[in-house]
């Protein structure tokens, strides 16, 4: 079996040290600072995206209006889920989620939509899934090894964000448009 690199009675009197810390000990190796402003953008970007399905879903109209409502739905949905997550992420990091209206669009990546054809709201939602896909993946780079928590976390969206991506084109080629 492998050793330890630290020995036992050094992990315990770590841990006993700083204990308003948290999880974050000193094995932590990324910026804290600055992952929790990283993750207010991507907070910030989820809840764009929820108002935005949001909005898509209690306006679709059209002959292929219900089966795309019902993705629109379906994302908003798992699109407030990628919230409450990031949002409790940020206060195990010590930090503060920023949920505030004022500020949101400026710090989202991805944009909000208002568009009334159906189609022109797919088109829009498939390039917000683009960007939170490329958003997402330069996050999870940059991060590395230094939080392997927020990572993870960051790579589950991410799996995520790829299949609404795809359900957008599915329902574009549905539409039968160029794409």
């Amino acid at each position: 079996m492998g050793e330890f690199l630290t020995d036992i009675t050094t992990l315990r009197r770590q841990a006993r040290e700083h204990m308003d810390r948290g999880s974050i000990t000193d094995a932590y190796g990324a910026d804290r600072e600055r992952v929790v402003a990283v993750l207010n953008e991507a907070l910030a970007t989820e809840l764009v995206c929820i108002l935005r399905y949001k909005r898509h879903y209690f306006t679709a109209q059209g002959i292929n209006a219900a089966a795309a409502a019902a993705e629109f739905l379906q994302h908003a949905t798992e699109e407030t889920g990628h919230a409450d997550m990031i949002a409790a992420r940020i206060t195990q990091l010590r930090g503060e989620p920023d949920f505030d209206p004022d500020t949101l669009t400026g710090r989202s990546h991805a944009e909000y939509d208002s568009s009334a054809e159906l189609e022109a709201m797919i088109r829009e939602d498939l390039v917000a899934e683009r960007v939170a896909i490329a958003s997402y993946s330069e996050m999870i780079s940059w991060l590395g090894d230094g939080d392997p928590t927020t990572r993870r976390m960051l790579e589950e969206i991410l799996a995520v964000e790829e299949e609404h991506a795809e359900d957008m084109l599915t329902l574009l080629e549905g539409l039968d448009v160029t794409v």
